[in-house]
Parts: C-alpha cells; structure tokens; sequence
C-alpha cells in the first residue's frame, strides 16, 4: 500500500473515532492529514518515474506489424499525397496563415525530404517522381523562392538547409542542376562572406560553418545540409563538417539529464527544440562511414545520443506522447517534437544502437498515440507553432496548438519512412 493510501485508511480511522470523542481535535488532524496528501501529490507531477521502482510489464516492442488502421505505408503515402496536394507552400510551417513566404522555408525543406525518403524506401517511383516534379517548379516559375544566400534574418542556417533538397534528389536522378543548386548552399555554409560579424569570423577560423549560433535547431539544419552533401558526392570533407559540428554541440549543450535547453539564453527543455538534436545525431550515426577514423566522432556522438535516449524514455508520458516542454510532463502533449522523439528511437532500433524491447515499446507506443491526432485528411494536430527563443517559461507553454502544420507533417513522415525502411544505414555506406 502506498504512503497516500496508508494516510487515507488514517483519516477513515480518525473520522469514526471522532464520533465517538472529541471531534474538534479529530477532524484538527483529518484536514492536516489530507493537506500531507495534497502536497505528495503536487511534489510529485512532473517526477519521471523511478526505473529500479518501475513495475516491469511486457509491453509490444514489434516495429513491423500494426493495426490495420496504422500501417506506416498507408500512413506515408497519405501525407505525401497531402504535401503534393497543398494548394501553397507554408509560411514557416503554417499552411493556414494568412501571410506568403517569399521563399521556401525550412517546415517545407523537412517534408520534402521526408516525401523522398518515404518514396524511395518504398519503392514508389510514380510518386517519388510526383515529389520531384513539385521541387522542379523552382527552376523554373517559382525560382524567385529560392532562398537568398544573404538573408539579413540571424537565422541563416534555415535558409541554408534548402539545399539538402536537390542534393537528395540528385543521388537518383544524377542531374547535374539538382547538384550545382544544392552545393551552392552546402559550400555557402563554409563561405565566410564579406560582412561576417566578429563572431561569425571567429567560428569560421575555429573550422565551423560561420553560421554556428549554438542553438539546438542548428543541428539538424547545418547537419542534413553538409550530411546529403556528403551522399551526393562522395566527398568526405561535408561529413567531415557534419560530426565535428555535431561533437561542438554535444559538447556546449547537453545537460545532464541528457535533454538540450533550446538556446543559452532559453533554459527550457522545449520539446520540438530537443527534436531537432535528437534527428541530427540519428542522421549523423546514419550516415557516419564506417571508416575507424570515424570512431572518436561517432562513439561521442553515439555517448550522446543514447544519454538522450535514455533521458526521453524517462519523460515519455504513459500513452506514449512527450510534453511540450519534456520535463513538464502535465504540459499539453505536443505531436510535432513526439514524432521527432519517435523517428530517432525507430532508427536507433533499427540499426541495434537501442535496446529492441526497451525502445521498441516505446517508439510503437508513441507511433499508434500520434495517430490519435491524425485528421481523416492526414492533417496532424497539437502541433507547436513556430517558436523563436525566450527566457520566459510561461511563453512555450502558451504557444499555439496547430493542425496541419509542416513541422508534425514532416516528422511523422520520418516516422513512416523508418518503420518501412529496414536497412537504410547498410544501404548507405554500400552506396558510398
């Protein structure tokens, strides 16, 4: 029996006793007991649970066979078909807003990588080939929405990350447009231009892109960028970039409890933020070649990566979905982050960096509770609109919930690649 229920048999006992003698003094007691209990229960809300004190119950840790109603192909194939049918392109994500982009954004960037990903692995040239035509649009009649190498906005790298999407493109179709348009950005990012601030100079001179900030974002959007670089042309120096930059944000960011805040000046375990860092060090071990001269960056990357693991697995709410901000785990559930968190415990499974059972169970549990918030037209819901940093902890919980939001149609695109996707990181380094 726990300590709660132990207090409540006391306060029982009392309340009959009190009708027998002094009921001032008795019922003085009762409500200081029921106090102790409330204040057990607030002191403990947002404490993960103790894993020696976890109940061990076997849970379902299959990744390759679900309910009818979420199969990862069908799933897949009804978010490309939504992507492809978007009527715009997003303003940052939203394809609600009122407001037009003047030029791809990155929540587009990361669905049209995932709609590659997916229909490839999937062995569905006819819609692999739709994904493409959708992007040669921008050599054309939507060139003006190639993003600017010289964007004056601070966040640079989410200009930059455009150019994983040719590349992507390029290592099937081998046309040399596709790689000239995406080495353009992919070199840009290691381009000091003329005027670099001091801090700019500073890191380009350390070896890193001039565009390092040390917010978590980056590390997906420096990292696919130099990584597809690296698949398109065999050139190791983009992978090269890809984990020594990694290793510095591992190295400046990671806490403790294995989780990132999202900026220096944001100590907040922001979920979608963490998602960020937890797919860029997936792609990284990925894509990393098996070269031993590789070892120093991937078994950092990799002591990152499962200190990670492990931290999320501890913050995962019992349906399987994580909080907007993880470590409060009474803060609404937030799908996009959720996703991200899934797709890197999927692919850890995958490629036997995780323990099967253990991340199993929780990337299925995860993957059936996302489908909860899928719209009958493939639109994810509770996703958190686009957030910029700020010291203020009240700002993240009190960002907008939004549906259809490329942020969470890109992530459970990810989702839906790996669990069809069974040997993607062989594939990869036989390629290469």
């Amino acid at each position: 029996m726990s300590g709660i229920c132990k207090i409540l048999v006391d306060v029982r006992h009392l309340y009959i006793h009190s009708m027998r003698h002094n009921r001032l003094i008795c019922l003085f007691f009762i409500f200081t007991l029921i106090g102790i209990c409330f204040s057990s229960c607030e002191n403990n809300i947002d404490e993960p649970e103790d894993e020696e004190n976890k109940e061990v119950v076997k849970e379902n840790f299959d990744l390759e066979n679900f309910p009818v109603d979420a199969q990862p192909e069908e799933i897949g194939i009804g978010l490309t078909t939504r992507f492809l049918t978007l009527g715009r392109h997003s303003f940052w994500g939203s394809i609600t807003s009122d407001k037009t982009a003047n030029h791809i954004t990155y929540p587009d960037v990361c669905t049209w990588l995932g709609a590659l990903w997916f229909t490839r692995a999937i062995k569905n040239e006819q819609l692999y080939n739709q994904v493409v035509s959708k992007f040669d649009l921008l050599f054309t009649t939507e060139k003006h929405l190639q993003p600017s190498l010289n964007p004056s906005a601070g966040n640079k790298v989410d200009y930059y990350v455009f150019g994983a999407i040719p590349l992507a493109i390029y290592t099937t179709k081998k046309d040399d447009k596709y790689l000239q348009l995406g080495l353009k950005y992919a070199d840009g990012q290691w381009t000091l231009p003329d005027n670099a601030s001091q801090t700019e100079r500073e890191w380009h001179e350390d070896g890193y892109s001039w565009q390092t900030r040390l917010w978590i974002d980056d590390m997906f959007m420096i990292t696919a960028l130099q990584a597809q670089a690296y698949l398109a042309t065999g050139d190791e120096k983009y992978i090269e970039r890809t984990a020594r930059e990694m290793v510095l944000y591992l190295d400046r960011l990671q806490r403790e409890n294995g989780l990132f805040f999202h900026a220096p000046s944001a100590p907040f375990f922001w979920g979608r933020g963490n998602g960020w860092m937890a797919v860029g060090m997936t792609e990284v071990l990925r894509i990393l070649p098996q070269d031993s001269k590789y070892d120093e960056y991937r078994d950092k990357i990799m002591e990152g990566y499962k200190k990670m693991m492990e931290g999320l697995f501890r913050y995962q709410i019992a349906d399987g979905m994580w909080g907007q901000l993880i470590d409060n785990m009474s803060s609404w559930k937030e799908t996009s982050g959720t996703a991200m968190f899934t797709y890197a415990f999927i692919t850890g499974v995958k490629n036997g960096w995780l323990d099967k059972e253990k991340y199993g169970a929780a990337a299925r549990k995860a993957w059936l509770s996302l489908l909860t918030y899928l719209t009958d037209d493939y639109d994810l819901r509770n996703v958190c609109e686009g957030t910029g940093e700020r010291n203020n902890y009240q700002y993240y919980l009190d960002r907008k919930r939004l549906t259809g939001d490329l942020h969470g149609q890109a992530a459970l695109l990810w989702c839906a690649y790996a669990l069809t996707n069974s040997t993607e990181t062989k594939e990869i380094h036989e390629n290469n």
